[in-house]
This record gives structure tokens, C-alpha cells and sequence, in this order.
């Protein structure tokens, strides 16, 4: 539920129709979101085998500190405050707060209170404990994976648009352009991926975890790529390639088509679901991160507190959150999307780079080991690469300023690493 919850956000009801608006043929929307499954599948793997050697609070943190070096760990969880999970928090907020205006007739004027309400409410359960949090992120995980279920279902029953998976665009691109264009696809359809390293944020409150973990995350993406190609199957039969570029409501407008009005209100409810629930993990589990980051010295020594009655990292869940707000009134859904890419992507592909050094050191695990290596985490991390290179080449600005925080962590960490060793 944590894996899946992680992953399943805004991103498959609105980011197809930017594939299909970059891609020329249906063939090349469904390789690509193909092609994003692999990748995440790979990711998922080289996860696994992490989690399974250090399943400690923090995932990710923790392996970058160990495989390369503290500072690379804190500059990761400095990323993910400042521009991954607030940045992602934001945007599927400001989704969920459009589509819940949508569904209940109010006005846009609204969006911007829904959001921040949301993101309140979310932290003050998550506040209360892991129990709640827990629970509302498997309610929730439940209702949008049926509603993905039954948009599927419709479109596979229904009337197809005419030539659906053969007809593209009367002027394709030439190769070298077509393949720029592929890897500018990547961006929206591996934000939409992303997320499947939220079970490793809470490994060590897992029961089990060198067991548990590899399977959740290897079960959880599979499920999820499954689910997002036949979503873009339904997409396409639905509207065809053009109809599909053409919306930015992809899931509202298919489900128009065989429901009416009733089948855009009831996408309406499915994106709120989804979103909310989305927005409900991101507050779960990555303040385990920070808590981890101040637990070693190199945060506010306040965030390495658990709440006493709660046990909770509370003052993280705050920190976090107020970030958040703060976030929402800096950009629009795709340029939050491109910050989130840029710097989450650098640390993915740090992170999968990393499990060469722990095997070099470490040697082999006992349990899961990466199916492929050395050959699986290389392709891996060389997508990184690409894809940290696409967001550069197609937001400039947002990379320079995510480029830019990045390099003032660096004196932040040795600064907070020189105030603990003082006390």
C-alpha cells in the first residue's frame, strides 16, 4: 500500500496528454510509459537490495551517506525539504484543490484555501500517529486504484476512436528530434512513476523489513506500471492521439465520452482521491528523513525529537508541511514538475551509482539481490543522466535554481555538523 500510494498521485489522470503532445504515434506514448515502467522496475530492484542492507528511518539518506559520503546523504535530504517532496506535495495539493472545486461546482477562486486545508489536515493525522496515517493512506490507496480499475474497464468495453493505435501525426519528426522528444517525455511519465522509494523511508517501523521490503517494492511498482500502460491503453481507444493532445483533462474527458456529464464528475472524484491520498504519504514518510538527518547532527536538533505521546517526528511533519504551503504560491503544476524531476532524479541516480560502492565494500547480500548486476543498475543510473539532462534542456531557469539550493546546502551541512560537535 505504501509503495503504491507513493507512486499513484495526480500524475496518471493529467501527465498523458504532455506525452502525447511530445510523442508522434500511439506506439511511441505506450513505449514510453513502457519504457518509464522498466526504468521504475529497475529502480525498484536496486532499492530493494539497499533497503534490505540498511533498513534503518531515512532510506534513501541513509544510503547515500554510507555509500558516498554524509554530505551527499544531507544534500538529499536538504533536496528533498526544499524541492522534491514539498515541491510534489504542492503540486498534487493544487490538483486535488481544482479537482474537488470541480467536482462540488465551486469556483477556482478557492484553490489555493482547498490546498492549504488539505495539507493541514493531512500533517494534524499524520501528527497523531503512524496508526491513522497508516489507514487513511490504505483507504485511500483502495478507492484510487478502483477508480483507475473501472476508467480502464469502460474504455477497453466501450467504442474505440477510429485507428487508435496506428494513427499519428500526418508529419512525424525526423530521428535525431524524434529521440530529444522521447527523452522529454521521460519527465512528466517518471514524475508520475516516481515515489516508489516511500517504503524505504519507514523501514525500520516495518515488521520484518529485509523481507518485507524487497517484496513490497517489487510487487507494488510491477502493479503499478501494469495499471499505467492500460490507462494510457484506455486514453488512446478513447480519444486517439490528437483528442488526447489536445486536453489537458485526459481521464475527465474519456470518461465524458462514455458517461457524460456523470463520467467527468466521477474522474473529478477519482483524481481528488487520488491526490489526497498521495498527499497523505508524502507527509507519512518522508519526515523520516529529516528525523534521521538531525538524529546524526547535521539538522535542527529540535526535528530529532519524537513527539511523546505520539511518537511521532512531529516537528518534522510541521517543518515539512509549512515548506509546502510556502511552495504552492511560487509556480504553476508543470513548473513544480520540473523542479521535482531535476533533483530527484540526481539523487536516484546517486542513490542506484551507490549500491556499486556498498557491493565493492560490503560484498553480496544474504537475501535479495538486484536481478542484472551490474548491467541493470548502470542502465539505471545512465537514464538518470538523460533524464536530469532533458529537465535542463527544457526548463533551464527551474534547474539553475534547484542547482543553486543544492550548492548553498553544502556549507548549511558543515555548519549544523560544526554546531553538534560543539554541544
Amino acid at each position: 500500500m505504501v509503495v503504491i500510494g507513493g507512486i499513484v498521485g495526480s500524475g496518471i489522470f493529467i501527465n498523458p496528454y504532455l506525452v502525447a503532445r511530445t510523442l508522434d504515434t500511439p506506439a511511441l506514448v505506450l513505449g514510453a510509459w513502457i519504457a518509464g515502467g522498466a526504468i521504475a522496475l529497475a529502480g525498484a530492484f536496486a532499492y530493494a537490495e539497499l533497503g534490505q542492507r540498511l533498513p534503518k528511518a531515512g532510506g534513501q539518506y541513509v544510503y547515500l551517506s554510507e555509500a558516498w559520503h554524509p554530505v551527499v546523504g544531507f544534500l538529499y535530504g536538504w533536496a528533498l525539504l526544499f524541492m522534491i517532496e514539498t515541491g510534489a506535495m504542492a503540486a498534487v495539493a493544487m490538483a486535488f484543490a481544482q479537482y474537488a472545486l470541480k467536482l462540488t461546482g465551486q469556483t477556482d477562486s478557492l484553490v489555493m484555501v482547498i490546498a492549504v486545508s488539505a495539507i493541514v489536515l493531512l500533517s494534524v493525522i499524520n501528527y497523531l500517529g503512524v496508526t491513522p496515517g497508516s489507514r487513511v493512506n490504505n483507504i485511500f490507496v483502495t478507492l484510487k486504484i478502483a477508480a483507475l480499475g473501472v476508467i480502464i474497464l469502460l474504455a477497453l468495453w466501450g467504442p474505440s476512436s477510429p485507428s487508435w493505435l496506428t494513427a499519428g501525426r500526418a508529419n512525424p519528426a525526423p530521428p535525431a528530434t524524434a529521440a530529444l522528444a522521447f527523452g522529454a517525455a521521460l519527465i512528466p511519465i517518471l514524475f508520475a512513476y516516481g515515489g516508489w522509494q516511500s517504503a524505504n523511508y519507514v523501514a525500520e517501523e516495518m515488521r520484518d523489513a529485509e523481507r518485507q521490503l524487497p517484496r513490497a517494492l517489487v510487487i507494488g511498482t510491477a502493479i503499478v506500471v501494469i495499471i499505467y500502460v492500460l490507462a494510457n491503453v484506455a486514453y488512446l481507444r478513447t480519444l486517439g492521439l490528437t483528442g488526447l493532445a489536445a486536453t489537458e483533462t485526459p481521464a475527465a474527458d474519456a470518461a465524458a465520452k462514455w458517461l457524460g456529464a456523470g463520467g467527468a464528475r466521477f474522474v473529478a472524484a477519482a483524481i481528488a482521491i487520488s491526490t489526497f491520498g498521495f498527499l497523505d504519504l508524502a507527509i507519512l514518510a518522508p519526515t523520516r528523513v529529516y528525523y534521521a538527518m538531525a538524529k546524526d547532527g547535521a539538522f535542527l536538533p529540535s526535528v530529532a525529537k519524537l513527539h511523546p505521546r505520539f511518537q511521532t517526528p512531529g516537528n518534522a511533519i510541521v517543518l515539512q508541511s509549512v515548506w509546502a504551503i510556502v511552495l504552492l504560491f511560487t509556480g504553476k503544476y508543470g513548473d513544480l514538475l520540473n523542479t521535482v524531476v531535476f533533483a530527484d532524479w540526481i539523487f536516484f541516480g546517486l542513490t542506484v551509482a551507490g549500491l556499486f560502492m556498498l557491493r565493492s565494500r560490503m560484498g553480496k547480500p544474504d537475501g535479495f539481490r538486484t536481478p542484472g548486476y551490474p548491467w541493470l543498475p548502470a542502465f539505471f543510473v545512465t537514464v538518470a543522466v538523460v533524464v536530469v539532462y532533458s529537465v535542463v534542456r527544457e526548463a533551464p531557469l527551474r534547474a539553475a535554481v534547484g542547482a543553486g539550493l543544492l550548492l548553498v546546502g553544502v556549507p548549511v551541512f558543515y555548519l549544523f555538523k560544526r554546531n553538534s560537535a560543539n554541544v
